[in-house]
C-alpha cells in the first residue's frame, strides 16, 4: 500500500461533536477505514480513549471539559500540521472550547473542519452505547451532557450529519463527500 497525502498535500483536523451515543466514533472509524484503504495517513483521537490517557485525571466540570478538548485539539493540530487526516470524535459540549481549537488551527495555518453529528437526545438515550443514560435515570450519574449539563449546538459547522435519519455508512459517505469537496482526498 502506498501512503499518500490528499490532493491539497496537507492534513486536516475534523472535530466530530455531538451528544454521547450520537454516532461520532462509529462514523470516524468507518471513515478512517476507508481512508486507510485508499492509502491516506489517518488517526482517530477518540474522546473516550483520550480521557483514559491524555486527559487522565480530569473530571467533568466545565473547566475540565474545556481542558480536555484543548489537549485533544493540540494533539490533533500537531498531527494535521504534519500531513495526517485526524478524526476527533468527542462530545466537546462548549462552543468556546471548540472555537479555541479552531482558532489555534487557523493561527498555525492548519486545516480544521467541525462536523455536528446531530442526533436528538431521545435517540441517543435509546442507543445508550455506554449505559450513561441508564445510569442517569437510575440517579447514579449527574452532569450528563444534553440531559442535565448543557450541549451548545455548533452555530456554523462545516457539515451537519443527521445520524438519526441515515445509516452509519450514509453518514460516513457524507463526511467523505466533504473531504472530496474541500480537496483533502481525491
Amino acid at each position: 500500500m502506498v501512503v499518500r497525502p490528499g490532493p491539497c498535500d496537507c492534513g486536516v483536523t475534523v472535530l466530530l461533536t455531538g451528544l454521547p451515543s450520537a454516532g461520532k466514533s462509529t462514523i470516524a472509524d468507518l471513515v478512517a477505514e476507508r481512508l486507510r484503504d485508499d492509502g491516506y495517513r489517518v488517526e482517530v483521537l477518540d474522546g473516550d480513549a483520550m480521557r483514559k490517557t491524555l486527559s487522565a485525571g480530569l473530571g467533568f466540570s466545565r473547566e475540565d471539559r474545556y481542558e480536555n478538548v484543548q489537549r485533544i485539539g493540540l494533539m490533533a493540530k500537531v498531527l494535521a500540521r504534519n500531513g495526517v487526516i485526524v478524526l476527533v470524535p468527542v462530545v466537546a459540549p462548549y462552543a468556546d472550547s471548540r472555537d479555541a481549537v479552531r482558532q489555534r488551527h487557523v493561527k498555525s495555518g492548519t486545516h480544521f473542519l467541525e462536523v455536528h453529528v446531530a442526533t436528538p437526545v431521545e435517540v441517543c438515550a435509546q442507543r445508550d452505547v455506554k449505559g450513561l443514560y441508564a445510569k442517569r435515570r437510575a440517579g447514579e450519574l449527574k452532569g450528563l451532557t444534553g440531559v442535565d449539563d448543557p450541549y451548545e449546538t455548533p452555530g456554523e459547522p462545516d457539515l451537519v450529519i443527521p445520524a438519526d435519519r441515515q445509516s452509519a455508512v450514509e453518514s460516513a459517505s457524507a463526511l467523505m463527500g466533504l473531504f472530496i469537496e474541500k480537496r483533502f482526498v481525491a
